[in-house]
């Protein structure tokens, strides 16, 4: 038995909130899925939250996921890329949204909670090194309590990140190597990736709603010229505080009006505003929202 099984036959029986971070390709996901089957095989209710808005196990890019796993029938990838609830994010990097991330990682584990899950596991994203990868994880940490952290990393990369998370919050941090089934990854094989997902999502029966100008978060400025929305994603709000999925925005010129497209049949009752413009392909583009209001 190796240290990876070692660890997911304790975590499994023992843990009820698992923190996972690791840079790219460490093998975070895989470990991750291990243990949600060890847990259910044990008799446990358990909970992924994907908190990587980038290369997703559940849910499109450019947000965190949450799926409760309650048979190991579950995690098999076409059912665990189906959400049970979403937080949008508004980027499928980290950076620049840092807020979003963590609140969203914070409301999906306490709806973990809530629908009855007794262990958790946060796959968090690779943004690990410098300030705001130190900064990320420890609010991450700081929000949904976990009671062990695994840190898989090469050499000792994660040693400051996991110091820092174990002098502040005292729990028990265990650090690993590589996982030795991770298969590696190129940037341009994960821009695939991402692109190929965010097509998948938009692939089905798409509905159109008529937006008007005053439902956005930020909201608009003064004479905005709406075409600048064009193809702009953007997370549907249900008015109680919950993310229904995203979408993307059409203007159209000839008629002067923008136009919601999402695979959401319900309605939303306000729109956020991403950072990320889908192109023809679905490959996402970074948007500046100050550049394009024209703001600080």
């Amino acid at each position: 038995m190796n240290e990876h099984e070692a660890l997911v036959g304790r975590a499994a029986r023992e843990k009820r909130t698992v923190l996972l971070v690791g840079g790219l390709d460490t093998g975070k996901t895989t470990l991750a899925r291990a243990l949600l089957r060890a847990a259910v095989e044990a008799g446990r209710t358990a909970a992924l939250v994907d908190a990587d808005p980038g290369q997703k196990s559940v849910g499109p890019p450019a947000t965190a996921g949450l799926r409760l796993v309650r048979d190991p029938a579950d995690l098999e990838p076409g059912r665990l890329a189906r959400p049970d609830a979403l937080a949008f994010v508004g980027s499928t990097s980290p950076q620049g949204h840092l807020l979003a991330l963590v609140t969203g990682v914070a409301r999906l584990t306490a709806r973990a909670r809530r629908h009855g899950a007794d262990i958790v596991l946060v796959d968090t994203d690779g943004l690990v090194s410098g300030i705001y990868g130190q900064l990320l994880k420890f609010h991450e940490a700081q929000m949904v309590e976990p009671d062990l952290i695994v840190g898989l990393q090469r050499g000792e990369e994660l040693q400051p990140l996991l110091g820092v998370l174990q002098r502040f919050f005292g729990v028990e941090v265990v650090a690993l190597g590589v996982h030795p089934d991770v298969v590696p990854t190129t940037v341009e094989q994960r821009a695939e990736n991402r692109e190929r997902a965010m097509r998948r999502y938009f692939s089905g029966e798409l509905h159109r709603f008529r937006v008007k100008p005053t439902v956005f978060m930020p909201a608009l400025p003064e004479l905005f010229d709406l075409s600048l929305l064009d193809r702009l994603l953007v997370g549907l709000s249900d008015g109680r505080g919950n993310d229904l999925g995203i979408g993307y925005l059409e203007h159209s010129r000839e008629e002067g009006v923008l136009r919601l497209i999402t695979p959401v049949a319900e309605a939303p009752r306000a729109l956020r505003l991403g950072s990320v413009r889908l192109e023809e392909s679905f490959r996402a583009k970074r948007v500046d929202l100050r550049n394009l209001f024209g703001t600080e």
